[in-house]
């Protein structure tokens, strides 16, 4: 998916876990179909599942989610990863890898849930929880790329707009774009983020949400962030559930908006060749977002921004 990842097969797999993680050399493993992007994926066993981060970007994912997860398992509504060991460079794999406890459950992006409000709610509370959670403490959460002010993503999400001429309307993308931008900004304390809350890092059993995977971008910052599953997962009924359940405020709402916008538009072309299931949520994304900024208050006028 990236001109620049590292080649992981299984025999590099197997090879590291013979060589670091002796007693588990004998079980089976295999690579898992995933639809995320900055990690292979192997089960290991039954009970057992391997994130290797394929990408230069995702090298510091590991030692995250092995320092954060443990700390933050007992304050949320969801089931998360809990992380086993850690695995070093070898063999030519330049980075730090994990291994984690399986967690049973399908994948929300192929699976429905029985009832889309009860899953508002069940996000509003874990997301509520993610942002309560005390980051203050020594050796603190770092910022990272989601959660900072949305300037900060203009430059690069208002280039490509142009290029998805003829795919999207680009006219009420770049105003429901630019409304989100003109929207006050965050100015209290950074809070805790899940920072990548999307279908596809959610997992479904027995018809309900059941666990959040993938903290690679655990961070701290603008709340807004975790607001774009409204618009990425949840229709238009269910979405005013999770709104209500949260109580967000207009500008918040117009920032997460502007979130889940930014993120399907940027995501769209770069996977366009290369992943078609992030290229259909994007899509949806994007329809949804467009769809609901048409809908909203003075939509028709638009803020501008220079």
């Amino acid at each position: 998916m990236h001109a620049d990842e590292v080649p992981i097969d299984v025999e590099l797999v197997k090879r590291l876990i013979a060589s670091q993680f002796p007693d588990w050399r004998q079980m089976n493993l295999r690579p898992i179909p995933y639809t995320g992007t900055d990690n292979a994926i192997f089960r290991l066993g039954e009970e057992m599942v391997l994130r290797l981060p394929r990408i230069h970007w995702a090298a510091k994912q590991p030692e995250t989610e092995n320092q954060w997860l443990p700390l933050l398992a007992p304050h949320l509504p969801l089931s998360i990863p809990k992380p086993l060991r850690l695995g070093a460079s070898e063999f030519g794999y330049p980075w730090k890898w994990s291994v984690h406890q399986w967690l049973q459950g399908q994948n929300a992006l192929t699976v429905p849930v029985n009832s889309p409000k009860e899953a508002a709610l069940t996000l509003a509370r874990f997301v509520s929880a993610m942002h309560r959670f005390d980051n203050t403490q020594e050796n603190a959460l770092p910022d990272g790329a989601r959660g900072v002010p949305l300037q900060e993503r203009d430059s690069e999400t208002r280039a490509v707009i142009p290029s998805l001429t003829g795919q999207i309307d680009v006219e009420t993308a770049t105003s429901a774009w630019e409304d989100a931008l003109a929207a006050p900004p965050w100015n209290g304390p950074p809070v805790c983020l899940h920072g990548d809350l999307a279908p596809g890092n959610l997992l479904v059993s027995q018809g309900r949400l059941s666990a959040v995977i993938d903290f690679g971008e655990l961070a701290i910052g603008d709340p807004a962030c975790d607001l774009m599953i409204a618009w990425n997962y949840l229709d238009p009924s269910s979405r005013k559930v999770f709104r209500n359940a949260l109580d967000v405020d207009d500008a918040a709402w117009r920032r997460g908006r502007g979130w889940a916008l930014s993120v399907a538009l940027i995501a769209l072309p770069y996977y366009l060749e290369s992943n078609p299931v992030i290229v259909s949520a994007s899509r949806r994304t994007i329809s949804q977002v467009l769809s609901d900024f048409q809908q909203a208050p003075d939509a028709a006028s638009g803020p501008t921004t220079s």
